[in-house]
């Protein structure tokens, strides 16, 4: 029976990414005993998941459970992070590791210089290669995402107005630069004219109130009310998603939803641009062309560096507004 440890310590959406891994391995892998990895403050995105026979999760220092990992016995180290802290496991644990090759010069050329020199391969398919040693394949069943009974949100806990149906708009995104200013996403939401559930974390609660208020009876501001997997279950609900380039939008891609993803500093050929393999055509991706400063951050910033903003502030509101229409339809 091999014993596979899993390691990717963080964000919401890479930890998602990762998923596909996890279910192919379980279910290729004859005998897979599979354990994960990650920090305390992501346990909720994988403690559901039933391919993950143990999760593994440390607060502050590895130290806390290096000791209890190495008594585990692995088998194999599947390292999706690859940085200092997953190469301390592996140091540590003494077994044998397959990398994820992060492309870090890749990004950096297209960051700095412009020059486009990574492969046109989404993420997924790059942390499936990592395994071709176990003779496993992409089975194409997209990602994973387990909300648990506990966190599903009924109709009680949502407007009346979302009865028949609504749009899940995600405000929030862990950097300014990778969100519509709320002037904007006030606008697309008037041009929509249907009901709408705001999600965002409680940083995105005063945005989300002033689109409420400005848009009128058909908005519901759910910013900082719900815990990820509450809001996980919101997006599972509805009946489109438009969200920027966030960890929402991979949980979206798990349930299989049609996607709006509005793109701001960072582009999709870094390769995480949702995750469709089996209905590619319910993702639309909007970004601003031909912007000689983008991207600027494979990551993002709290501000414009460039003072304009123009990969947001440029955005086609109303093809936005048409497309979302068309899957309503």
């Amino acid at each position: 029976m091999p014993k596979f440890l899993v390691i990717r310590f963080s964000s919401i959406g890479d930890i998602v990414l990762t998923t596909p891994v996890v279910r192919i391995l379980k279910q290729q892998v004859k005998g897979a005993e599979i354990h994960y990895l990650t920090k305390l403050s992501s346990k909720t995105i994988l403690e559901y998941n039933p391919y993950i026979d143990f999760l593994w999760t440390f607060d502050k220092s590895l130290d806390e459970i290096l000791p209890k990992l190495k008594a585990e016995g692995f088998d194999y180290i599947i390292d999706l992070h690859n940085n200092l802290r997953s190469l301390k496991v592996k140091s540590a644990l003494g077994k044998k590791a397959f990398t994820f090759n992060k492309l870090n010069i890749e990004k950096w050329l297209l960051v700095n210089l412009k020059i486009n020199r990574l492969p046109a391969v989404h993420i997924v398919d790059r942390y499936v290669k990592t395994l071709s040693e176990f003779k496993v394949f992409n089975d194409l069943a997209g990602l994973d995402y387990f909300i648990g009974d506990k966190n599903k949100i009924t109709q009680n806990d949502l407007p009346d107005f979302c009865k028949d149906g609504f749009i899940a708009l995600v405000i929030g995104a862990k950097h300014s630069t990778k969100k519509m200013p709320a002037e904007k996403i006030i606008h697309l939401a008037q041009l929509l004219n249907y009901p709408i559930v705001l999600l965002g974390g409680p940083e995105d609660a005063n945005d989300g109130n002033e689109i409420e208020k400005q848009v009128g009876n058909l908005i519901f501001n759910a910013c900082g009310k719900f815990k990820l997997n509450q809001s996980a279950s919101i997006i599972q609900q509805s009946k489109v998603v438009i969200t920027h380039d966030t960890g929402l939008m991979h949980i979206a891609s798990a349930f299989n939803k049609p996607i709006i993803s509005i793109w701001g500093n960072t582009v999709p050929e870094f390769g995480m641009s949702p995750y469709l393999p089996q209905a590619p055509a319910n993702s639309l991706i909007f970004e601003v062309q031909n912007l000689s400063c983008r991207p600027c951050s494979k990551i993002g910033f709290e501000k414009c560096p460039k003072q304009h903003f123009k990969c947001m502030m440029e955005q086609d509101v109303e093809a936005i507004a048409n497309a979302t229409k068309q899957f309503l339809q």
